[in-house]
């Protein structure tokens, strides 16, 4: 395994963290494009889309392989942990219903208001993700490819 890899789970978090960010902008963007281009919905479903894939890949991803690392080496983090994972639950049912609103043609107001309520949610996932775990990443020695950690970003 490359040394590297050792220390460098705390920045491919916070690189994952950027992206979802920046989706979840790109998703906005799309939302406030003029409504009466031709292809305004089908580019916010596709941003949608994209954007719910990818924030719940990346939570399944450290579901499965990060966590139960994470747990092992530091079990004194099992509260945080089922924390983090209740998060991916609650953020796992706003996207569903984001993705419905965005599938049955809701207004742009009532997918804002999704949207809102995802990236409220979301960010203060992260940051108490950061706060909690950004640590004791930094010395976890997990020899998984990035993709199957924190999801296909």
């Amino acid at each position: 395994m490359d040394a590297d890899r050792l220390i460098a789970w705390d920045d491919e978090l916070r690189r994952a963290h950027t992206r979802l960010r920046a989706a979840l902008e790109a998703t906005r963007a799309a939302l406030e494009e003029d409504a009466d281009a031709p292809d305004a919905a089908s580019d916010l479903a596709l941003f949608c889309i994209g954007f719910c894939s990818a924030l719940d890949g990346h939570h399944l991803s450290e579901d499965r392989a990060l966590f139960p690392a994470l747990r092992e080496e530091h079990p004194e983090l099992g509260d945080v942990i089922d924390k983090l994972m209740q998060d991916h639950s609650m953020l796992a049912h706003l996207l569903g219903a984001l993705r419905t609103a965005v599938e049955s043609g809701e207004s742009a107001e009532t997918i804002g208001r999704h949207l809102d309520g995802v990236g409220a949610i979301m960010e203060s996932h992260f940051r108490f993700e950061e706060r909690e775990i950004l640590e004791p990443l930094r010395a976890l020695h997990l020899d998984r490819a990035v993709p199957d950690v924190l999801g296909p970003l």
